[in-house]
């Protein structure tokens, strides 16, 4: 394994070398993979010149993350940091409320990062925050471009205070993330070297701007034609504000997961839920073998629900339930889960036939 982190003098991940790691584990999303490694050497550079007491003019490159629900955007913020071996968390954006108002305040996103980097302040100032849902706190008072018409608590207001934290300040944050309201115990942290990756769905963002997806026949053609921009107007247009927009100077666009990729997804991947399913039954005695048609079947499923890989977990349980209930019974035994198998516990689940 080639050195992932700084603790090993000058030799950091190159971005390929980041790139094929995420290769390993990530199905798909190429350009989003490949702006991710850029965007994580970048950091790893920043942090170092900072040890080395070069300030230099290096800014940090927050990540802002537009795909629809289980295109593997979490999956891969989450893989990245595995790698670079630095604290990593996950907030939701739904959680936070404008300051002096009942619920989180932002800076206990920092908290949290500081929990899991074992309360090492020096490990928080390098580590990654994921926020998921960020399209979630977009202004809702789109009446009134500035905000002024009426308060939004829950959407631009937690806009204005991320800004701090993105751009880079000293804050103040609690130590005890549970009782984040009790003003007491408090840490200073420097945000200016964590590394902010935002995402969300922006599942109508079509219907701002220029970047509308075509419908009915014209949709058949959509893999011949050029990939789908999303530009800066889109996102001012949905309810983001330009100040959050400019600390979020990277964006990556991730894709709908195709039929071939949703496969792979379950059969290649180190972490796959093939092999998850086969060592979890193998620890019963169960050998468990699942035929090429049946997981194509198990794909076309959530591609009619949309679900993405997210809920290819959720479809692989139910198929395998009876057998997980079972399998201490059957120890000693092959299992073949095949293509009526799958029909038959898919089809029961929601009265809906899969035959095509």
């Amino acid at each position: 394994m080639r050195s992932r982190t700084l603790k090993r003098g000058p030799a950091i991940a190159t971005p390929r070398e980041i790139f094929e790691h995420l290769d390993r584990y990530v199905i798909g999303q190429e350009r989003a993979k490949r702006a991710i490694a850029i965007a994580a050497h970048s950091h790893l550079r920043r942090i170092q010149a900072r040890q080395e007491g070069r300030a230099g003019l290096l800014r940090k490159s927050n990540v802002l993350m537009v795909g629809p629900t289980g295109c593997g955007k979490t999956h891969l913020a989450r893989t990245l940091a595995s790698f670079l071996e630095l604290p990593f968390v996950v907030v939701d954006a739904t959680e936070y409320t404008e300051a002096g108002y009942y619920g989180k305040d932002v800076e206990v996103m920092v908290a949290e990062l500081l929990f899991a980097a074992s309360q090492s302040i020096q490990e928080t100032e390098k580590g990654i925050i994921f926020v998921d849902e960020i399209d979630k706190i977009a202004r809702r008072s789109h009446g009134a471009r500035t905000g002024a018409g009426s308060r939004d608590i829950g959407g631009e207001g937690v806009q204005q205070g991320m800004l701090k934290l993105l751009e880079g300040r000293e804050v103040f944050v609690p130590l005890n993330v549970t009782q984040h309201w009790n003003k007491h115990d408090f840490v200073q942290v420097d945000t200016k070297d964590i590394l902010f990756i935002c995402a969300g769905t922006f599942s109508d963002l079509s219907l701002y701007g220029t970047t509308a997806r075509s419908m009915g026949f014209a949709a058949a053609d959509r893999e011949h034609e050029p990939a789908r921009r999303t530009t800066t107007k889109d996102l001012l247009d949905y309810g983001m504000i330009a100040e959050l927009l400019g600390r979020l100077p990277v964006v990556v666009e991730l894709g709908e997961l195709g039929p071939d990729e949703l496969l792979r997804i379950m059969t290649e991947p180190p972490d796959s839920l093939l092999r998850e399913y086969k060592e979890l039954l193998a620890l019963d005695g169960v050998e468990l073998h699942v035929t090429q048609g049946a997981l194509q079947e198990v794909v076309a499923y959530s591609l009619a629900r949309r679900a993405g890989a997210r809920g290819l977990r959720g479809i692989i349980e139910e198929v395998c339930h009876d057998l997980l209930f079972e399998a201490p019974e059957r120890s000693g035994t092959r299992v073949v889960i095949d293509v009526a198998t799958v029909r038959g516990k898919l089809a029961a689940l929601d009265g809906i036939d899969l035959e095509r």
